[in-house]
């Protein structure tokens, strides 16, 4: 995989105004709420929909994505707004310390998110027959409190990689709680894999500002899926195919990390988010839905290239 595949447009590619939300430029508003990672958020409704055992309808389906979109955009503004001091030293390329937007602006935007993201999962909860209700409710407001006790602390938190992988672990819960009412065991160890592979992932990213990885055993948390999937893979079909493309991006995000020339790790930590949507796919492949399946291999390659126009990071 080419790592042109990687590099960002020029920023001055993506000046075009926005003055609907306090005035932040559409430029600005992309890069807080990195929207390239969405599809990511898209599968892992897809995924707990599936494994919920839930029949995958549209209206639901559409309706949660956008909730739960709502809910990590949210989450990203509120990252900036809460790392602020740290990337006027770190990052002065962020909206923030550059001057783009006010931190106050940030915050209104980000809890405003939130809320506009619960509100539509009351509307999809109730409108489902056999939904959860207070269930998928009460997953949804602690999805909610877990994103903001991740992005008011985890700078100096140990656990803050596992906070961000419960953030993940919650979207499946949601999404399944939403059309089913249930959580099925199936359901709750895909969602548990996942969580594995966001702590590994998250403690990558939290090297970025470092340029290098301090510790070494984090990374193995990045090998839960390959155990999961053994079984799955050897029975071939799509959950193979979707097997060998997670391995060959989380390899390709190890070579980044270990190059001779210097860790990439930005590159890296891209590559690994949008994995996230290989995983989603053995997943869906695993109960037998090929062509969802295939839309998630469409939503890592649609990850990568929005990438190329908004940074993940």
């Amino acid at each position: 995989m080419p790592l042109a595949l990687y590099e960002f447009l020029p920023r001055g590619r993506m000046t075009m105004g926005w003055n609907a939300v306090g005035g932040i430029s559409l430029h600005s508003a992309l890069r807080l709420g990195r929207i390239s990672n969405l599809p990511t958020v898209w599968t892992n409704v897809i995924a707990g929909i599936v494994l919920s055992g839930a029949a995958v309808s549209a209206r639901p389906s559409l309706l949660l994505m956008l909730s739960l979109s709502l809910f990590y955009i949210a989450g990203m503004f509120l990252n900036d707004a809460f790392d602020r001091e740290f990337d006027r030293r770190d990052r002065p390329q962020r909206p923030i310390p550059a001057g783009e937007v006010a931190a106050a602006t940030v915050f209104a935007c980000g809890f405003s998110l939130l809320g506009a993201g619960f509100a539509f999962l009351v509307a999809v909860v109730y409108a489902t027959a056999g939904g959860g209700c207070w269930r998928a409710l009460a997953a949804g407001a602690l999805l909610a409190g877990m994103i903001i006790l991740y992005d008011a602390w985890h700078k100096s938190n140990p656990v803050g990689p596992l906070v961000m992988g419960l953030c993940r672990f919650l979207v499946y819960v949601v999404a399944g709680l939403s059309v089913a009412g249930t959580i099925p065991s199936g359901l709750l160890l895909a969602a548990i894999v996942c969580l594995f592979y966001l702590i590994g992932l998250t403690y990558v990213a939290k090297q970025e500002s470092l340029r290098r990885i301090s510790n070494f055993w984090p990374l193995l948390f990045l090998a839960a899926p390959f155990v999961y999937g053994a079984p799955l893979a050897a029975k071939g079909g799509g959950a193979l195919v979707h097997y060998l493309l997670l391995l060959a991006a989380v390899g390709m995000a190890l070579i980044l990390i270990f190059r001779p020339s210097g860790p990439d790790i930005p590159h890296a930590i891209m590559l690994l988010i949008a994995g996230i949507c290989l995983l989603d796919g053995m997943f869906v492949a695993g109960q037998g839905q090929t062509l969802l399946a295939a839309a998630a291999v469409a939503a890592f390659l649609l990850t990568l290239g929005l990438q190329r126009f908004v940074p993940g990071t």
